[in-house]
């Protein structure tokens, strides 16, 4: 649990990484053996890019800086409950472990199908799920104005 929080903290940073630059705050941060592997945020705006999630854009960093397309001894630490299509991407890379901060009942794969991912891939939640969600509050809020 203790490893959780390390890692979700570095996430949120991520996220806030995010929303200073105008994207949508998601945070996420790819660990294995205690060793960050790969992190990022949102790039969807900069990018000009619908696929440039935080997720799916470190399952990429990660597979190449390991030069491996399966990930099945790593740890996705993510701010916000994976949508369907970072849930795919995390079972195409058979992740071993998932941990996300905030659940998203509008977006996120557990709306759509938990079977999704990886039938050995472990998910654990809740974690600082009050900031992560205080952060795309925020975010829309600005948004709207």
């Amino acid at each position: 649990m203790r490893e959780d929080a390390y890692f979700l903290r570095i996430a949120l940073q991520e996220a806030k990484q995010a929303l200073e630059e105008g994207e949508v705050p998601v945070g996420a941060v790819i660990v294995m053996e205690g060793q960050i592997v790969a992190r990022d945020h949102n790039r969807i705006e900069q990018l000009k890019d619908p696929t440039a999630h935080a997720e799916i854009l470190c399952i990429t960093a990660a597979t190449n800086a390991l030069q491996a397309k399966y990930l099945p001894n790593a740890t996705l630490y993510v701010t916000l409950e994976p949508c369907a299509m970072c849930a795919s991407a995390a079972s195409w890379a058979q992740l071993g472990t998932i941990v996300y901060a905030a659940s998203d009942p509008e977006k996120g794969f557990l709306r759509y199908s938990p079977s999704l991912l990886h039938p050995r891939t472990l998910v654990r939640k809740g974690l600082f799920a009050e900031e992560a969600l205080s952060l795309l509050h925020h975010f829309f809020h600005l948004r709207r104005k």
